[in-house]
């Protein structure tokens, strides 16, 4: 039986974070019952091309965008290391000291629906719980979802978040989002053409930005 509150994992690239990496993990904290959501900021992402600035510029952004939220915690191990950030691997390494808690891996609808192009994906089934961030029009049904992976899902998929403390792992809990039109592709765009990003940004990530003079052509 779980031994502990689900926690909540949201991994990405954080090239930079922006308000809604912020957003995701503060609806899914409270939509899912999330004693926590833990940062882990990817050191060499493998399914895109490289970062546009360091590990170190990158985690230590997502540390000063989480700071004033007691409920976020971020871990650097992946940062640290020169080996690719999968998943799997990552989850793995958490299981490990975890024992039975319930951790839920947090992503978006799109990242979702490309699960079946990561690496051993099947396996995280059996390491975490899945929480899938609902975009508008976007239903969490077999139908919606590609061959592939809604054969693995078919027995996995509810809306209640009450299954992700019944068991360390295995299900896929959808939750609503707001809706917010940021991407880091557009801020990095945007501040490699010397345009503002106030207000798409933490204050004290994009004070970091302008000081460190990163993204910038």
């Amino acid at each position: 039986m779980p031994e502990a509150s689900p926690l909540g994992l949201l991994g990405g690239t954080f090239d930079p974070v922006h308000h809604g990496h912020l957003r995701l993990a503060e609806e899914a904290r409270e939509a899912l019952d999330l004693a926590e959501v833990r940062w882990l900021p990817a050191g060499r992402p493998p399914h895109r091309e490289a970062p546009r600035v360091s590990a170190a510029h990158r985690l230590e952004m997502v540390r000063r965008a989480v700071a004033d939220n007691p409920a976020f915690t971020v871990d650097d191990a992946e940062t640290r290391v020169e080996a690719p950030s999968y998943s799997v691997t990552t989850l793995e390494r958490l299981r490990a000291g975890m024992g039975g808690r319930p951790l839920v891996l947090l992503m978006g609808a799109d990242a979702f629906l490309g699960l079946a192009t990561w690496h051993r994906w099947r396996e995280l089934f059996s390491l975490a719980h899945i929480g899938v961030a609902a975009r508008p029009g976007f239903e969490l049904s077999p139908e919606a979802l590609p061959a592939e992976l809604a054969g693995a899902c078919a027995d996995r998929l509810g809306a209640d978040p009450c299954v992700l403390r019944a068991a360390p792992a295995g299900r896929v809990v959808q939750f609503a989002m707001t809706p917010l039109a940021i991407s880091a592709s557009l801020l990095r765009a945007r501040l490699a053409a010397g345009l503002s990003a106030r207000y798409l940004l933490p204050d004290p990530v994009r004070e970091y930005i302008d000081r460190q003079q990163l993204y910038r052509d």
